[in-house]
Protein backbone atom coordinates (compact mmCIF):
# COMPACT_ATOMS: atom_id res chain seq x y z
CA UNK A 1 0.00 0.00 0.00
CA UNK A 2 1.25 3.46 -0.90
CA UNK A 3 2.33 5.53 2.13
CA UNK A 4 -0.87 7.37 3.04
CA UNK A 5 0.60 10.10 5.23
CA UNK A 6 3.14 11.03 2.57
CA UNK A 7 0.35 11.20 -0.04
CA UNK A 8 -1.76 13.64 2.03
CA UNK A 9 1.13 15.74 3.35
CA UNK A 10 0.15 18.55 0.94
CA UNK A 11 -2.77 19.35 3.28
CA UNK A 12 -0.50 20.25 6.18
CA UNK A 13 -1.37 19.32 9.76
CA UNK A 14 -3.44 22.24 11.10
CA UNK A 15 -5.46 23.96 8.41
CA UNK A 16 -9.16 24.94 8.49
CA UNK A 17 -10.18 21.40 7.45
CA UNK A 18 -8.25 19.76 10.29
CA UNK A 19 -9.54 22.29 12.80
CA UNK A 20 -13.14 21.67 11.73
CA UNK A 21 -12.79 17.89 11.99
CA UNK A 22 -10.92 18.25 15.28
CA UNK A 23 -13.65 20.21 17.05
CA UNK A 24 -16.61 18.38 15.47
CA UNK A 25 -15.27 15.00 16.58
CA UNK A 26 -14.69 16.33 20.09
CA UNK A 27 -18.36 17.34 20.21
CA UNK A 28 -19.56 13.91 19.07
CA UNK A 29 -17.90 12.24 22.07
CA UNK A 30 -20.03 14.17 24.59
CA UNK A 31 -23.01 11.72 24.57
CA UNK A 32 -20.88 8.66 25.38
CA UNK A 33 -18.93 10.44 28.14
CA UNK A 34 -22.13 11.80 29.64
CA UNK A 35 -23.69 8.31 29.83
CA UNK A 36 -20.71 6.44 31.28
CA UNK A 37 -21.46 6.96 34.99
CA UNK A 38 -25.21 6.43 34.53
CA UNK A 39 -24.76 2.94 35.97
CA UNK A 40 -23.62 4.53 39.25
CA UNK A 41 -26.48 6.98 39.74
CA UNK A 42 -29.38 5.02 38.27
CA UNK A 43 -28.47 2.00 40.42
CA UNK A 44 -27.53 3.88 43.60
CA UNK A 45 -28.60 2.05 46.76
CA UNK A 46 -29.45 4.53 49.58
CA UNK A 47 -29.46 3.49 53.25
CA UNK A 48 -32.71 1.73 54.11
CA UNK A 49 -34.55 -0.15 56.83
CA UNK A 50 -37.81 -2.03 57.25
CA UNK A 51 -41.04 -0.10 56.96
CA UNK A 52 -43.20 -0.10 60.09
CA UNK A 53 -46.87 0.25 58.98
CA UNK A 54 -49.06 2.87 60.63
CA UNK A 55 -51.69 0.25 61.56
CA UNK A 56 -49.24 -1.68 63.78
CA UNK A 57 -50.55 0.18 66.87
CA UNK A 58 -47.05 0.70 68.26
CA UNK A 59 -45.99 3.63 70.36
CA UNK A 60 -43.40 5.99 68.95
CA UNK A 61 -40.84 4.53 71.34
CA UNK A 62 -41.46 1.01 69.99
CA UNK A 63 -41.34 2.15 66.37
CA UNK A 64 -37.88 3.62 66.95
CA UNK A 65 -36.67 0.45 68.68
CA UNK A 66 -38.23 -2.06 66.29
CA UNK A 67 -35.20 -2.10 63.96
CA UNK A 68 -32.31 -4.23 65.32
CA UNK A 69 -28.79 -2.83 65.55
CA UNK A 70 -25.83 -4.56 63.89
CA UNK A 71 -22.07 -4.12 63.55
CA UNK A 72 -20.79 -3.16 60.07
CA UNK A 73 -17.03 -2.55 59.63
CA UNK A 74 -16.76 -1.81 63.34
CA UNK A 75 -19.66 0.67 63.33
CA UNK A 76 -23.13 0.22 64.83
CA UNK A 77 -25.91 0.59 62.24
CA UNK A 78 -29.62 -0.14 62.00
CA UNK A 79 -30.38 -3.40 60.20
CA UNK A 80 -31.30 -3.00 56.55
CA UNK A 81 -33.16 -6.28 56.09
CA UNK A 82 -34.79 -7.30 59.36
CA UNK A 83 -37.01 -6.03 62.15
CA UNK A 84 -38.41 -7.41 65.38
CA UNK A 85 -41.67 -9.34 65.08
CA UNK A 86 -44.62 -6.98 65.35
CA UNK A 87 -47.49 -9.41 65.81
CA UNK A 88 -47.29 -9.19 69.62
CA UNK A 89 -49.15 -6.92 71.99
CA UNK A 90 -46.31 -4.59 72.95
CA UNK A 91 -48.12 -1.37 73.65
CA UNK A 92 -48.08 -1.68 77.43
CA UNK A 93 -44.35 -1.85 78.08
CA UNK A 94 -41.19 -0.15 76.95
CA UNK A 95 -38.93 -1.80 74.38
CA UNK A 96 -36.09 -2.34 76.84
CA UNK A 97 -38.12 -5.15 78.45
CA UNK A 98 -38.62 -7.31 75.40
CA UNK A 99 -35.84 -6.71 72.86
CA UNK A 100 -33.56 -9.50 74.05
CA UNK A 101 -36.32 -12.11 73.75
CA UNK A 102 -38.01 -11.06 70.50
CA UNK A 103 -37.51 -12.93 67.25
CA UNK A 104 -36.51 -11.10 64.08
CA UNK A 105 -38.31 -11.23 60.74
CA UNK A 106 -37.82 -9.91 57.22
CA UNK A 107 -39.22 -6.64 55.89
CA UNK A 108 -42.74 -7.91 55.17
CA UNK A 109 -44.13 -4.42 54.62
CA UNK A 110 -41.36 -3.07 52.40
CA UNK A 111 -38.59 -0.59 53.13
CA UNK A 112 -38.03 3.03 53.99
CA UNK A 113 -35.19 4.56 51.91
CA UNK A 114 -33.10 7.56 52.82
CA UNK A 115 -33.81 10.56 50.57
CA UNK A 116 -30.73 12.51 51.65
CA UNK A 117 -29.10 12.13 48.23
CA UNK A 118 -31.64 10.39 45.96
CA UNK A 119 -35.37 10.90 45.57
CA UNK A 120 -35.70 7.60 43.69
CA UNK A 121 -33.44 5.11 41.90
CA UNK A 122 -33.93 1.75 40.21
CA UNK A 123 -33.07 0.12 43.53
CA UNK A 124 -35.69 2.03 45.53
CA UNK A 125 -38.47 1.81 42.94
CA UNK A 126 -38.17 -1.94 42.32
CA UNK A 127 -36.85 -2.83 45.82
CA UNK A 128 -33.59 -4.43 44.66
CA UNK A 129 -32.39 -4.97 48.23
CA UNK A 130 -32.01 -7.79 50.75
CA UNK A 131 -33.19 -11.01 49.05
CA UNK A 132 -33.18 -9.21 45.68
CA UNK A 133 -29.86 -7.44 46.24
CA UNK A 134 -28.21 -9.77 43.70
CA UNK A 135 -30.05 -7.90 40.96
CA UNK A 136 -27.94 -4.76 41.55
CA UNK A 137 -24.57 -6.11 40.33
CA UNK A 138 -26.39 -8.21 37.72
CA UNK A 139 -27.88 -5.06 36.20
CA UNK A 140 -24.41 -3.48 36.02
CA UNK A 141 -23.10 -6.71 34.50
CA UNK A 142 -25.78 -6.60 31.80
CA UNK A 143 -24.88 -2.96 31.00
CA UNK A 144 -21.21 -3.83 30.48
CA UNK A 145 -22.06 -7.01 28.55
CA UNK A 146 -23.97 -4.71 26.23
CA UNK A 147 -20.69 -2.86 25.79
CA UNK A 148 -18.96 -6.16 24.95
CA UNK A 149 -21.51 -6.93 22.23
CA UNK A 150 -21.51 -3.35 20.98
CA UNK A 151 -17.73 -3.30 20.60
CA UNK A 152 -17.68 -6.62 18.76
CA UNK A 153 -20.46 -5.71 16.31
CA UNK A 154 -19.46 -2.06 15.77
CA UNK A 155 -15.83 -2.93 15.05
CA UNK A 156 -16.81 -5.38 12.33
CA UNK A 157 -19.33 -2.98 10.81
CA UNK A 158 -16.95 -0.02 10.96
CA UNK A 159 -14.12 -1.80 9.16
CA UNK A 160 -16.50 -3.06 6.45
CA UNK A 161 -18.93 -0.16 5.97
CA UNK A 162 -17.18 2.90 7.37
CA UNK A 163 -16.50 4.88 10.53
CA UNK A 164 -19.17 7.54 10.09
CA UNK A 165 -22.30 5.27 10.01
CA UNK A 166 -21.16 3.50 13.18
CA UNK A 167 -20.45 6.80 14.95
CA UNK A 168 -23.89 8.27 14.39
CA UNK A 169 -25.60 4.91 14.80
CA UNK A 170 -24.04 4.66 18.27
CA UNK A 171 -25.15 8.19 19.16
CA UNK A 172 -28.68 7.34 17.99
CA UNK A 173 -28.69 4.21 20.19
CA UNK A 174 -27.60 6.23 23.22
CA UNK A 175 -30.33 8.77 22.61
CA UNK A 176 -33.18 6.33 21.93
CA UNK A 177 -32.50 3.90 24.74
CA UNK A 178 -31.69 6.59 27.33
CA UNK A 179 -35.15 8.01 26.68
CA UNK A 180 -36.74 4.54 26.72
CA UNK A 181 -35.28 3.83 30.18
CA UNK A 182 -37.47 6.56 31.64
CA UNK A 183 -40.60 4.57 30.77
CA UNK A 184 -39.43 1.12 31.92
CA UNK A 185 -42.34 -0.42 33.90
CA UNK A 186 -40.31 -3.17 35.58
CA UNK A 187 -36.80 -4.32 36.40
CA UNK A 188 -36.59 -6.92 33.55
CA UNK A 189 -37.61 -4.31 30.96
CA UNK A 190 -35.12 -1.82 32.40
CA UNK A 191 -32.35 -4.44 32.21
CA UNK A 192 -33.01 -5.15 28.51
CA UNK A 193 -33.00 -1.42 27.68
CA UNK A 194 -29.86 -0.92 29.78
CA UNK A 195 -28.12 -3.64 27.75
CA UNK A 196 -28.93 -1.74 24.54
CA UNK A 197 -27.66 1.50 26.09
CA UNK A 198 -24.39 -0.25 26.96
CA UNK A 199 -24.01 -1.35 23.32
CA UNK A 200 -23.84 2.24 22.13
CA UNK A 201 -21.76 3.78 24.92
CA UNK A 202 -18.22 2.53 24.30
CA UNK A 203 -18.68 1.94 20.55
CA UNK A 204 -19.21 5.69 20.16
CA UNK A 205 -15.90 6.61 21.83
CA UNK A 206 -13.86 4.01 19.97
CA UNK A 207 -15.02 5.05 16.51
CA UNK A 208 -14.46 8.77 17.27
CA UNK A 209 -10.94 7.93 18.45
CA UNK A 210 -10.22 5.90 15.31
CA UNK A 211 -11.78 8.43 12.94
CA UNK A 212 -9.75 11.29 14.37
CA UNK A 213 -6.55 9.23 14.39
CA UNK A 214 -7.00 8.42 10.70
CA UNK A 215 -8.01 11.86 9.40
CA UNK A 216 -5.49 13.88 11.41
CA UNK A 217 -1.73 13.45 11.03
CA UNK A 218 1.38 14.58 12.88
CA UNK A 219 1.11 16.77 15.97
CA UNK A 220 -2.61 17.42 15.50
CA UNK A 221 -3.32 13.68 15.83
CA UNK A 222 -1.38 13.51 19.11
CA UNK A 223 -3.16 16.63 20.40
CA UNK A 224 -6.55 15.15 19.47
CA UNK A 225 -6.12 11.59 20.77
CA UNK A 226 -4.09 12.41 23.89
CA UNK A 227 -5.59 15.66 25.12
CA UNK A 228 -8.66 17.25 23.56
CA UNK A 229 -10.79 14.16 22.90
CA UNK A 230 -10.24 12.74 26.41
CA UNK A 231 -10.70 16.22 27.92
CA UNK A 232 -14.12 16.65 26.34
CA UNK A 233 -15.02 13.07 27.32
CA UNK A 234 -14.10 13.71 30.96
CA UNK A 235 -15.92 17.06 31.05
CA UNK A 236 -19.00 15.22 29.79
CA UNK A 237 -18.51 12.66 32.59
CA UNK A 238 -18.30 15.50 35.12
CA UNK A 239 -21.61 16.91 33.91
CA UNK A 240 -23.58 13.80 34.90
CA UNK A 241 -22.90 14.03 38.69
CA UNK A 242 -23.99 17.65 38.48
CA UNK A 243 -27.15 16.68 36.62
CA UNK A 244 -27.83 13.84 39.08
CA UNK A 245 -27.41 16.33 41.95
CA UNK A 246 -30.07 18.58 40.42
CA UNK A 247 -32.34 15.76 39.17
CA UNK A 248 -32.72 13.25 42.02
CA UNK A 249 -35.35 11.12 40.22
CA UNK A 250 -33.95 8.32 38.03
CA UNK A 251 -36.65 8.62 35.34
CA UNK A 252 -36.03 12.35 34.91
CA UNK A 253 -32.27 11.69 34.87
CA UNK A 254 -32.76 9.14 32.07
CA UNK A 255 -34.58 11.75 30.01
CA UNK A 256 -31.82 14.29 30.67
CA UNK A 257 -29.30 11.77 29.27
CA UNK A 258 -30.92 12.07 25.82
CA UNK A 259 -30.07 15.76 25.39
CA UNK A 260 -26.39 15.47 24.25
CA UNK A 261 -27.25 12.81 21.65
CA UNK A 262 -30.10 14.85 20.19
CA UNK A 263 -27.77 17.85 19.91
CA UNK A 264 -25.16 15.79 17.99
CA UNK A 265 -27.42 14.27 15.31
CA UNK A 266 -27.24 17.38 13.02
CA UNK A 267 -23.43 16.98 12.86
CA UNK A 268 -23.91 14.08 10.38
CA UNK A 269 -23.67 16.49 7.43
CA UNK A 270 -20.44 18.05 8.72
CA UNK A 271 -18.31 15.04 9.75
CA UNK A 272 -16.47 13.36 6.81
CA UNK A 273 -15.73 9.68 6.35
CA UNK A 274 -12.14 8.58 6.94
CA UNK A 275 -10.15 8.95 3.68
CA UNK A 276 -7.58 6.55 5.07
CA UNK A 277 -10.23 3.86 5.53
CA UNK A 278 -11.60 4.52 2.02
CA UNK A 279 -8.11 4.00 0.58
CA UNK A 280 -7.69 0.77 2.54
CA UNK A 281 -10.94 -0.46 0.93
CA UNK A 282 -9.79 0.53 -2.55
CA UNK A 283 -12.33 3.38 -2.86
CA UNK A 284 -9.84 5.95 -4.14
CA UNK A 285 -12.29 8.25 -5.90
CA UNK A 286 -14.28 8.87 -2.72
CA UNK A 287 -11.08 9.42 -0.73
CA UNK A 288 -9.73 11.88 -3.31
CA UNK A 289 -13.04 13.77 -3.36
CA UNK A 290 -12.85 14.35 0.42
CA UNK A 291 -9.17 15.33 0.25
CA UNK A 292 -9.69 17.77 -2.63
CA UNK A 293 -12.47 19.46 -0.66
CA UNK A 294 -10.07 19.60 2.29
CA UNK A 295 -7.41 21.17 0.04
CA UNK A 296 -9.97 23.76 -1.05
CA UNK A 297 -10.76 24.56 2.59
CA UNK A 298 -7.06 24.81 3.42
CA UNK A 299 -6.36 26.90 0.29
CA UNK A 300 -3.63 24.56 -0.95
CA UNK A 301 -3.17 23.01 -4.37
CA UNK A 302 -3.56 19.21 -4.44
CA UNK A 303 -1.48 17.11 -6.85
CA UNK A 304 -3.18 15.94 -10.05
CA UNK A 305 -3.09 12.35 -8.77
CA UNK A 306 -3.14 11.88 -4.99
CA UNK A 307 -3.05 8.08 -4.91
CA UNK A 308 -1.17 6.27 -7.65
CA UNK A 309 -2.83 2.88 -7.35
CA UNK A 310 -5.16 0.83 -5.22
CA UNK A 311 -4.41 -2.55 -3.78
CA UNK A 312 -7.23 -5.03 -3.53
CA UNK A 313 -8.99 -4.42 -0.24
CA UNK A 314 -8.35 -7.08 2.36
CA UNK A 315 -11.39 -8.75 3.89
CA UNK A 316 -10.37 -9.30 7.48
CA UNK A 317 -12.31 -10.36 10.54
CA UNK A 318 -12.09 -10.90 14.27
CA UNK A 319 -10.28 -14.22 13.74
CA UNK A 320 -7.56 -12.52 11.67
CA UNK A 321 -7.11 -10.09 14.54
CA UNK A 322 -6.52 -12.84 17.09
CA UNK A 323 -3.84 -14.43 14.89
CA UNK A 324 -1.63 -11.37 15.46
CA UNK A 325 0.46 -11.86 18.58
CA UNK A 326 0.64 -8.15 19.47
CA UNK A 327 -3.11 -7.69 19.58
CA UNK A 328 -3.59 -10.97 21.39
CA UNK A 329 -1.43 -9.75 24.29
CA UNK A 330 -3.25 -6.42 24.47
CA UNK A 331 -6.82 -7.69 24.21
CA UNK A 332 -6.62 -10.74 26.42
CA UNK A 333 -4.51 -9.33 29.24
CA UNK A 334 -3.87 -5.59 29.31
CA UNK A 335 -7.32 -4.27 28.42
CA UNK A 336 -9.17 -6.78 30.60
CA UNK A 337 -7.08 -6.21 33.71
CA UNK A 338 -6.74 -2.43 33.43
CA UNK A 339 -10.49 -2.10 32.90
CA UNK A 340 -11.29 -4.13 36.03
CA UNK A 341 -9.01 -1.72 37.90
CA UNK A 342 -10.57 1.41 36.36
CA UNK A 343 -14.20 0.49 36.98
CA UNK A 344 -13.43 -1.32 40.23
CA UNK A 345 -12.22 2.02 41.58
CA UNK A 346 -15.48 3.67 40.50
CA UNK A 347 -17.71 1.08 42.15
CA UNK A 348 -15.59 0.97 45.31
CA UNK A 349 -16.14 4.73 45.71
CA UNK A 350 -19.64 3.92 46.98
CA UNK A 351 -18.05 2.41 50.10
CA UNK A 352 -16.39 5.72 51.02
CA UNK A 353 -17.94 8.38 53.22
CA UNK A 354 -19.10 11.75 51.95
CA UNK A 355 -21.38 13.22 49.30
CA UNK A 356 -21.57 10.74 46.38
CA UNK A 357 -22.07 13.48 43.80
CA UNK A 358 -18.93 15.30 44.95
CA UNK A 359 -16.95 12.04 45.20
CA UNK A 360 -17.77 11.01 41.65
CA UNK A 361 -17.23 14.54 40.37
CA UNK A 362 -13.72 14.48 41.86
CA UNK A 363 -13.15 10.95 40.54
CA UNK A 364 -13.96 12.23 37.04
CA UNK A 365 -12.10 15.53 37.42
CA UNK A 366 -8.84 13.79 38.36
CA UNK A 367 -8.75 12.45 34.81
CA UNK A 368 -8.12 15.95 33.44
CA UNK A 369 -4.56 16.25 34.85
CA UNK A 370 -4.04 12.59 33.91
CA UNK A 371 -4.76 13.41 30.26
CA UNK A 372 -2.47 16.44 30.35
CA UNK A 373 0.24 14.08 31.58
CA UNK A 374 -0.57 11.61 28.80
CA UNK A 375 -0.30 14.34 26.17
CA UNK A 376 3.06 15.50 27.48
CA UNK A 377 4.33 11.92 27.71
CA UNK A 378 3.06 11.04 24.23
CA UNK A 379 5.07 13.87 22.72
CA UNK A 380 8.42 12.83 24.11
CA UNK A 381 8.38 9.49 25.97
CA UNK A 382 8.22 5.86 24.80
CA UNK A 383 4.77 4.26 25.07
CA UNK A 384 5.81 1.17 27.01
CA UNK A 385 7.78 3.07 29.66
CA UNK A 386 4.94 5.58 30.09
CA UNK A 387 2.29 2.91 30.58
CA UNK A 388 4.37 0.99 33.11
CA UNK A 389 5.30 4.10 35.12
CA UNK A 390 1.77 5.50 35.35
CA UNK A 391 0.22 2.17 36.26
CA UNK A 392 2.79 1.47 39.01
CA UNK A 393 1.99 4.87 40.55
CA UNK A 394 -1.68 3.89 40.68
CA UNK A 395 -0.84 0.50 42.19
CA UNK A 396 1.23 2.07 44.98
CA UNK A 397 -1.59 4.45 45.94
CA UNK A 398 -4.19 1.66 46.01
CA UNK A 399 -2.07 -0.56 48.22
CA UNK A 400 -1.61 2.28 50.73
CA UNK A 401 -5.40 2.53 51.14
CA UNK A 402 -5.20 -0.44 53.51
CA UNK A 403 -3.51 1.80 56.07
CA UNK A 404 -6.05 4.65 55.97
CA UNK A 405 -9.42 3.20 54.88
CA UNK A 406 -11.34 3.53 58.17
CA UNK A 407 -9.13 5.90 60.16
CA UNK A 408 -8.39 8.74 57.71
CA UNK A 409 -11.34 9.30 55.29
CA UNK A 410 -9.89 12.45 53.71
CA UNK A 411 -6.48 10.85 53.14
CA UNK A 412 -8.19 7.72 51.81
CA UNK A 413 -10.07 9.81 49.25
CA UNK A 414 -6.77 11.45 48.23
CA UNK A 415 -5.17 8.01 47.73
CA UNK A 416 -8.17 6.82 45.68
CA UNK A 417 -7.86 9.89 43.46
CA UNK A 418 -4.09 9.34 43.08
CA UNK A 419 -4.76 5.70 42.21
CA UNK A 420 -7.35 6.78 39.65
CA UNK A 421 -4.86 9.30 38.23
CA UNK A 422 -2.22 6.62 37.69
CA UNK A 423 -4.56 3.99 36.26
CA UNK A 424 -6.30 6.56 34.05
CA UNK A 425 -2.98 7.80 32.68
CA UNK A 426 -2.03 4.20 31.95
CA UNK A 427 -5.38 3.56 30.26
CA UNK A 428 -5.04 6.66 28.09
CA UNK A 429 -1.56 5.61 27.04
CA UNK A 430 -2.93 2.16 26.23
CA UNK A 431 -5.44 3.72 23.80
CA UNK A 432 -2.58 5.42 21.95
CA UNK A 433 -0.41 2.31 22.07
CA UNK A 434 -3.17 0.10 20.66
CA UNK A 435 -4.02 2.53 17.87
CA UNK A 436 -0.36 2.74 16.84
CA UNK A 437 0.08 -1.04 16.86
CA UNK A 438 -3.08 -1.77 14.83
CA UNK A 439 -3.03 -1.65 11.00
CA UNK A 440 -5.50 0.54 9.09
CA UNK A 441 -7.27 -2.39 7.41
CA UNK A 442 -8.44 -3.69 10.77
CA UNK A 443 -7.81 -0.79 13.17
CA UNK A 444 -11.41 -0.22 14.22
CA UNK A 445 -11.93 -3.96 14.68
CA UNK A 446 -8.75 -4.03 16.79
CA UNK A 447 -9.79 -1.05 18.93
CA UNK A 448 -13.33 -2.37 19.30
CA UNK A 449 -12.07 -5.83 20.25
CA UNK A 450 -9.81 -4.27 22.87
CA UNK A 451 -12.80 -2.34 24.16
CA UNK A 452 -14.80 -5.57 24.12
CA UNK A 453 -12.32 -7.25 26.47
CA UNK A 454 -12.26 -4.02 28.44
CA UNK A 455 -16.01 -4.21 28.91
CA UNK A 456 -15.68 -7.88 29.89
CA UNK A 457 -13.35 -6.68 32.64
CA UNK A 458 -15.70 -3.89 33.67
CA UNK A 459 -18.56 -6.41 33.83
CA UNK A 460 -16.65 -8.16 36.62
CA UNK A 461 -15.96 -4.95 38.55
CA UNK A 462 -19.40 -4.56 40.27
CA UNK A 463 -18.74 -7.86 42.04
CA UNK A 464 -15.48 -6.61 43.55
CA UNK A 465 -17.44 -4.98 46.36
CA UNK A 466 -18.73 -8.41 47.38
CA UNK A 467 -15.14 -9.44 48.23
CA UNK A 468 -15.20 -7.08 51.21
CA UNK A 469 -17.31 -9.69 53.00
CA UNK A 470 -14.17 -11.86 53.29
CA UNK A 471 -11.67 -9.06 53.96
CA UNK A 472 -12.42 -5.29 53.94
CA UNK A 473 -9.33 -4.41 51.89
CA UNK A 474 -9.65 -7.27 49.38
CA UNK A 475 -11.36 -5.20 46.62
CA UNK A 476 -8.50 -2.68 46.65
CA UNK A 477 -5.87 -5.44 46.67
CA UNK A 478 -7.49 -7.14 43.65
CA UNK A 479 -7.59 -3.86 41.72
CA UNK A 480 -3.89 -3.22 42.43
CA UNK A 481 -2.90 -6.81 41.58
CA UNK A 482 -4.63 -6.74 38.19
CA UNK A 483 -2.88 -3.46 37.38
CA UNK A 484 0.44 -5.14 38.20
CA UNK A 485 -0.49 -7.98 35.85
CA UNK A 486 -1.03 -5.53 32.99
CA UNK A 487 2.41 -4.02 33.68
CA UNK A 488 4.03 -7.44 33.39
CA UNK A 489 2.51 -8.22 29.99
CA UNK A 490 3.25 -4.75 28.62
CA UNK A 491 6.96 -5.62 28.80
CA UNK A 492 6.54 -7.97 25.82
CA UNK A 493 5.01 -5.38 23.46
CA UNK A 494 7.09 -3.59 20.80
CA UNK A 495 7.76 0.14 21.05
CA UNK A 496 5.78 2.36 18.61
CA UNK A 497 7.09 5.81 19.58
CA UNK A 498 7.76 7.95 16.47
CA UNK A 499 7.03 5.02 14.16
CA UNK A 500 4.62 5.34 11.16
CA UNK A 501 1.19 3.77 11.57
CA UNK A 502 1.00 0.31 9.94
CA UNK A 503 -1.51 -0.01 7.11
CA UNK A 504 -1.43 -3.82 6.75
CA UNK A 505 -1.03 -6.71 9.18
CA UNK A 506 2.34 -7.49 7.58
CA UNK A 507 3.63 -4.05 8.63
CA UNK A 508 2.93 -4.64 12.33
CA UNK A 509 6.10 -4.73 14.47
CA UNK A 510 6.99 -8.05 16.17
CA UNK A 511 6.76 -8.62 19.91
CA UNK A 512 9.76 -8.41 22.24
CA UNK A 513 11.41 -11.62 23.40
Amino acid sequence: MQDYEESVSFLGTWGPFQRRVFFLLCLTVVPCGYNLLSVIFLLASPPHHCHIPAHSNLSEEWIQASIPLQQVAGLTERSSCSRYELDLNLSGSGPEVFLSSLKQEGCKDGWIYSTEYYQSTIVTEFNLVCSDQWKQPLTSLVYFLGGVCGCFVSGQISDRFGRKPVLFGSIAMLTIFSGALAFAPSWPVFTVLFFMLGMGQIACYIVVFVLGSEILIGSSRVLFSCLFLPFVYVIAMMLLPGTAYLVRNWRQLSLAMTVPGIACIPLWRLVPESPRWLVSRGRLQEAEFILRLAALNNRVEPPDVIFLSANKAESLSFLDLLRTTNIRYITLILWFSISVSYFGLSFNMSSLNGNPFLNYFLLSAIELPAYVTIWLAARSLPRRLSFISFTLLGVLALLLIQVTLHSQPAFTLALVLLGKYGIMAGTGMLYIYTGELSPTVIRNTAMSTCAMFSRAGSAVSPYLLQLAVFYPFLPWIVVASLSLLSVFFCIFLPETFRQPLPDTIQQMPPTQR
